[in-house]
């Protein structure tokens, strides 16, 4: 295993545009590592400048790639997989050290992320068009697929490998040039990826990732440049507003996947432990830093309290906090001290509200951005908890009596990417399911991420899918040929 500073020594804190380049003006920003608040190291920052070059580099290998054999685009991303794979503990390491995650959740992404670059590797040989006689029998009708072209990804600090494998793998297998944004809080991972890539025989210019501490000033100019045609987002709902109005100068394809609420719905049939169990993964999955954690916990009131005393032993006895490095430890810091507030003020506003802490509620202090695993009762409908995407391990339950509450609550929200739903009655699961207002249903599962299958949201969680046969779709566009 390599040591931490040799891991760091390693990665590329460069700008990855055909290879490593300095940024314009070699200016540079700090990266922090979560658990100490120290900073790790320091990358490029880029300037406006630097986007354009990139889109550069871009534009002038896309008809070359587009080109390039499905087969030989798939033999690239299954390098690419093999390689991370070989290299799973650096990546994990890595991303603990700049995301503050413990280990096993950073070697859990690592594993899901680079079964993005498998799938599509697979789905590259599979984007169909289609032949038919017209109806009228005035001649035939061709379908033809055809890559979108340049693309701009811009990619959250939660999953630093994983947000980033998702768009790329399809991208580049549907013959797109991309250019990565990551996040200024977790950039490292991205560069060693472009790396790999790039050792795996993707050719120069097909990938290129700009690390910067002024995301709109850099990006701006790229969304209003007509070589650009994708944008794909992952974050906050705010930035993916101002995002899309930005982007409808140029007429841009966009995918946005954004904020969420998840509700997290017991009913009274439903097998107890197994909801325990699932709202252990459901929450605490990723620190509660994601935006398919359950937010809200929705439990009839015939097993609200058992599920609520099963639940807080089962977060005591189970979960131990700590930097994300060190052995034994399932919970690391938040993201940063901005998060922590927000954290911190959500359960204090709940509590003035009239909420009780059942488990945890206070940030331990000390160096770090650590904050415990809290389980909340009694929470009011007016909380902000209850509305708000609090991004962090608390959880606050509410009961609810019949089965039309339940949903209502459930649905009571802006926000619809995933919801998570416990009964053992298949109609009621299936009805449940069909009413409730999100993209995605986890029906007694607590996790349901999966490279296979469409990842998306509806209402303010966004628009277009990741993943499953549907992920390739948001990068190729539709040719209608019309033949004598």
């Amino acid at each position: 295993m390599v040591s931490e500073s040799e891991l760091l020594q390693s990665v590329p804190t460069s700008l990855w545009i055909g290879g490593p380049v300095e940024a314009t003006g070699g200016g540079t920003f700090p990266v922090h590592n979560p658990a100490t608040g120290e900073v790790l190291t320091r990358v490029a920052d880029a300037t406006p400048e630097d986007a354009v070059r990139a889109l550069d580099a871009a534009a002038a290998v896309q008809a070359g790639w587009a080109a390039t054999p499905s087969r030989e685009r798939g033999e690239i991303l299954r390098t690419v997989f093999d390689r991370i794979t070989a290299r799973a503990e650096e990546f994990a390491l890595l991303m603990t050290l700049e995301m503050g995650k413990a280990l096993p959740e950073s070697r859990n992404e690592v594993r899901y992320g680079a079964e993005f670059f498998r799938w599509f590797a697979e789905e590259a040989v599979r984007v169909h068009g289609r032949y038919l006689h017209a109806p009228s029998g005035t001649g035939r009708i061709v379908v033809h697929k055809q890559p979108v072209g340049p693309c701009l990804a811009i990619t959250p600090w939660n999953f630093p490998l994983a947000m980033g494998t998702r768009k790329i793998g399809p991208a580049l297998a549907a013959g797109c040039t991309m250019i990565v944004k990551p996040a200024s809080e977790t950039p490292l991972t991205m560069l060693l990826l472009a790396q790999l890539c790039s050792e795996a025989g993707l050719p120069d210019g097909v990938l290129s990732v700009i690390t910067t501490s002024r995301s709109g000033a850099v990006t701006g100019p790229l969304l209003t440049d007509p070589r650009l045609r994708k944008l794909t987002f992952t974050g906050s709902t705010e930035v993916g507003r101002k995002l899309i109005e930005a982007s409808a100068h140029g007429l841009l394809r966009t995918s946005m996947e954004l904020g969420g609420n998840a509700p997290f719905v017991v009913f009274d049939d439903a097998d107890v432990d197994a909801a325990v169990q699932g709202a252990m993964l459901a929450k605490l999955r990723n620190g509660g830093e994601a935006c398919t954690a359950a937010n809200r916990f929705h439990v009839q009131n015939g097993v609200l309290e058992e599920f609520t005393t099963k639940f807080a032993e089962a977060v005591a006895s189970s979960v131990s906090i700590g930097p994300g490095a060190e052995a034994g430890t399932t919970l690391g810091p938040l993201i940063n001290e901005d998060q922590l507030n927000t954290v911190a003020e959500l359960v204090d506003d709940a509590v003035a509200a009239g909420a009780q802490v059942r488990l945890g509620g206070k940030a331990p202090g000390g160096p770090g951005w650590f904050y415990p695993a809290t389980i909340l009762t009694d929470v009011p409908p007016h909380a902000r908890i209850l509305t708000e995407e609090v991004f962090g391990p608390v959880a606050p339950i509410v009961g609810f009596e019949t089965e039309e509450q339940g949903l209502a609550a459930a649905n009571d929200t802006e926000f619809g990417l995933v919801s998570y739903v416990y009964t053992r009655d298949l109609d009621r699961a299936l009805r449940i399911a069909e009413g409730l207002e999100s993209g995605m249903v986890g029906v007694n599962r607590g996790v349901i991420s999966d490279p296979a299958a469409p990842f998306g949201g509806v209402k303010a969680s966004g628009f277009g899918r990741e993943g499953g046969i549907e992920g390739i779709e948001e990068y190729l566009s539709t040719k209608y040929i019309a033949l004598s």
